[in-house]
């Protein structure tokens, strides 16, 4: 009796103490590494998770780690000790493009446990006003009669502009010309100067020049219609099934604890559930999923599948 009320005496102490190590959690600064430049999508998710935590005595550091298209920041946190206090701000390019295109120094999923699936922005097919199409099959028909005179912007080799475009070429049977760019913005930019004639850009850096008429939207690259643009009918409406889009989300080295994934899963959840914290970007045609960890692990998975087949279709490669 004596060793059985030992051990029960053990197991009850472990329980006990358990929620009190959750409770300890944080009792330092939480390091949040962004791939990216500052004042990207990535960037304001960090930043809005920072300010409202805040509030509440929990010590937020922001780091903006961009170069190589990502892979030294995502790199930099495959590599951070397991403890619950360096999370990656992980993006679609870093984890569901670029492993197919290059040889990177860190697994997608070997590397990293899922946390919180932040936002997800379809991509938007914008031409400069001066190409003569109001739709995506007047443009596919100019193409055709044209064949090699229209080209299309992209944010970089393996960005989500790129893979868009190509997969279009592809549905379409269309000969464009790729031209890529170092960026969204200078892409944007050439895009409404008409050095080039149209791009796969994400919806919320696209309304801008919408709203000015400098450039023209024609299809949404999403199942559904986006909020901001009601009118604006999807890709697959119109017959070319593209549907390519961006998304951010948090992650932690693999071997992180529990208790600290929790954490900030359900900090996030109660952030971007408000009004305040999920509006900013649903104004901006951005979407808020509130996934689990399980059903972001999935997803990425899903993602990783779908941008590699389109990839190896394509042939597309580094530049």
């Amino acid at each position: 009796m004596r060793a059985g009320s030992l051990v029960a005496a053990a197991i009850l102490s472990a329980v006990l103490a358990a929620p009190a190590r959750a409770q300890d959690y944080p009792s330092k600064p939480i390091k949040l590494i962004v791939p990216t430049a500052a004042a990207g999508i990535g960037d304001i998710i960090a930043r809005q998770l920072q300010q409202k935590l805040s509030g509440s005595g929990v010590t937020i550091v922001v780091e903006n780690r961009p170069g190589a298209a990502g892979v030294i920041g995502t790199n930099e946190v495959a590599r951070a000790p397991a403890d619950g206090y360096t999370f990656l701000v992980g993006n679609h390019a870093v984890l569901a493009m670029l492993p197919h295109l290059q040889k990177v120094p860190y697994d997608p999923f070997k590397s990293f446990a899922p946390v919180f699936l932040a936002v997800t922005v379809p991509n938007l097919l914008v031409i400069h006003p001066s190409v003569p199409a109001k739709s995506v099959k007047e443009l596919i028909a100019y193409a055709k009669a044209n064949p090699g005179k229209l080209t299309y912007a992209s944010q970089g080799v393996g960005a989500s502009g790129h893979i868009a475009g190509e997969l279009f070429k592809l549905h379409a049977g269309v000969d464009i010309t790729h031209v890529p760019y170092k960026g969204a913005a200078p892409a944007a930019q050439d895009l409404a100067a008409g050095h080039v004639s149209m791009m796969f850009d994400v919806v919320s850096l696209a309304l801008g020049p919408i709203q000015s008429g400098r450039v023209l939207p024609l299809g949404v690259a999403t199942k559904q219609r986006v909020n901001v643009l009601p009118d604006v009918p999807t890709m697959t409406e119109q017959g070319t099934p593209v549907e390519v889009g961006a998304w951010f989300g948090f992650l932690a080295p693999v071997g992180t604890p529990p208790a600290a994934i929790t954490y900030l899963n359900q900090e996030s959840n109660k952030i971007f559930s408000t009004p305040e914290g999920r509006d900013r970007f649903v104004k901006q045609g951005a979407a808020v999923p509130m996934l689990s960890t399980d059903a972001f692990g999935k997803f990425m998975q899903s993602e990783s599948d779908r941008y590699g087949d389109v990839i190896r279709k394509a042939g597309i490669k580094m530049e």
